[in-house]
């Protein structure tokens, strides 16, 4: 008598890949959301280069002093008119291209014969310091004002609310050329020189206190959201206080809003502060600055446009740069976004 054993194949079992993950990862299901993210971001090549192009322009931020010690040359000295032969009798450069040689790489400035390649480093320094300031300072309070409005709600939503539409309202580029001299007279005399530290901070607070609105009602409309979730109301009847429920239950699900809004808001502080400068209200010369450069070559570029060209040049690379990493992050964060 025979026995026939029955073999079973076992077909094997294909667990789908979640959305917005590259197929062919594996282990993709057992990843962190933020290891997702970085791994969408990392195929994205528009971001990655945008990332390489962006912190290469901070690195040389930081480094500005010690790449001028190496180059040479500092962005106060007036070459031009320390040198003979370097500026002609109109006092533009003598070569061509501005003035552009092995010892002056970008040319010197006219009228003045100031190095251009320390300039813009150090123009470069003081914008994006100036920027990176402002938007820490944003970020920070919209975080505050739009997390505690929203989980609040009644009255102080309101209050807030209101406070948000009001600073929406200001035409601020009009207001920030009318405001800043009476920021200015607050701290020095009308007939004493304004110190560029003192123009700094003033410019930083003025920018954070019409540019954190933005950030607060966006994430105001996202806690109104959350706070109606099940979790939240889970984390309620358990007895959890205000404080947790607001660090441990909301916040974790605000990281993607909250850095995508950093990340677009920076470069528009930059084109912000760059424009005040060149409207003679922010960074003014001597001071190393895009906008400073940008309006002292406006003045020259009929005949020398070599000195408007590196500034401008540098700002509309890095913007663009900073604002395709924004997408990116956004896109790489929240894939269902994706264009």
């Amino acid at each position: 008598m025979t026995s026939t054993t029955t073999a079973e194949t076992a077909s094997p079992t294909t667990t789908p890949t979640p959305a917005g993950v590259p197929a062919g990862v594996k282990g993709s299901e057992s990843r962190s959301p933020s290891r997702l993210a970085w791994l969408r971001f990392k195929r994205d090549r528009t971001g990655v280069v945008s990332a390489v192009i962006v912190i290469a322009f901070f690195v040389v931020a930081l480094a500005a002093p010690l790449i001028a010690k190496v180059y040479g040359k500092n962005p106060y000295e007036t070459y031009g008119q320390n040198i003979p032969g370097l500026l002609n009798d109109f006092g533009y450069p003598a070569l061509p291209n501005g003035g552009m040689s092995s010892e002056y790489w970008f040319g010197i400035e006219p009228t003045l014969g100031r190095d251009v390649f320390t300039f813009l480093l150090y123009g470069i320094r003081t914008s994006l310091m100036i920027a990176a300031a402002t938007t820490l300072l944003v970020t920070l309070i919209g975080v505050v004002v739009g997390v505690t409005a929203g989980y609040l709600g009644g009255k102080t939503d309101y209050l807030v609310g209101r406070i948000i539409d009001i600073l929406l309202s200001f035409p601020s580029t009009l207001f920030f050329i009318a405001f800043m001299p009476v920021v200015y007279g607050l701290f020095v005399a009308p007939n004493e020189e304004i110190p560029t530290a003192l123009r700094a901070v003033c410019l930083v607070l003025v920018l954070t206190a019409f540019g954190w609105a933005s950030i607060a009602r966006l994430l105001r409309g996202q806690v109104l959201s959350l706070r109606e979730r099940e979790f939240v109301e889970a984390a309620k009847v358990t007895g959890a206080s205000r404080a947790h429920i607001v660090f441990r239950e909301l916040l974790p699900n605000l990281w993607t809003p909250i850095l995508i809004q950093a990340t677009l808001a920076l470069p528009a502080f930059v084109t912000a502060e760059a424009g005040l400068a060149f409207l003679g209200v922010g960074i003014q010369d001597p001071t190393p600055d895009w906008g400073v450069m940008i309006q002292r070559g406006a003045s020259f570029y009929t005949d020398d446009f070599t000195f408007m060209l590196f500034p401008g040049l540098a700002m509309v690379i890095f913007v663009l740069a900073f604002n395709l990493l924004g997408d990116s992050v956004r896109d790489a964060l929240d894939p269902k976004s994706k264009r």
